[in-house]
């Protein structure tokens, strides 16, 4: 089981994707801004981060860069339908995350998630 941080403003993904995660036995704190994830981020140690880019408050590039200064071996994966801003050089997002494009299957994610909490 992994402790996972799910940011995602889409409120009915996000409680979808909570729930296949949950559901595959993993723990799940979700929010709905980069703001509200960061702040648990502070507080809490976490396995992986699953994050959208686009997101009101700190987006989710912000949010992977903070995350990974506070610890340099965190897993991160984005999800979003903008991957060449991910993977773009100048977006600084941390070298080591993975992107995950929507559209997307929610096994896929879950396969995905397991493979990198594995690692």
């Amino acid at each position: 089981m992994a402790h996972i941080l799910l940011a995602e403003d889409d409120e009915s993904l996000r409680r979808f994707l909570a729930q296949a995660l949950e559901r595959a036995g993993h723990k799940v704190a979700d929010y709905g801004d980069g703001l509200g994830a960061y702040e648990y981020l502070k507080s809490f140690r976490i396995d992986l981060l699953l994050t959208d880019i686009v997101m009101p408050g700190m987006d989710g590039i912000e949010l992977a860069k903070r995350a990974a200064e506070l610890d340099g071996a965190l897993k991160i994966m984005f999800i979003t339908g903008f991957a060449a801003v991910a993977l773009h050089p100048s977006s600084n997002a941390p070298k080591q995350a993975k992107v995950l494009s929507k559209p997307f299957h929610l096994r896929e994610i879950v396969a995905e998630v397991d493979r990198m909490v594995a690692a």
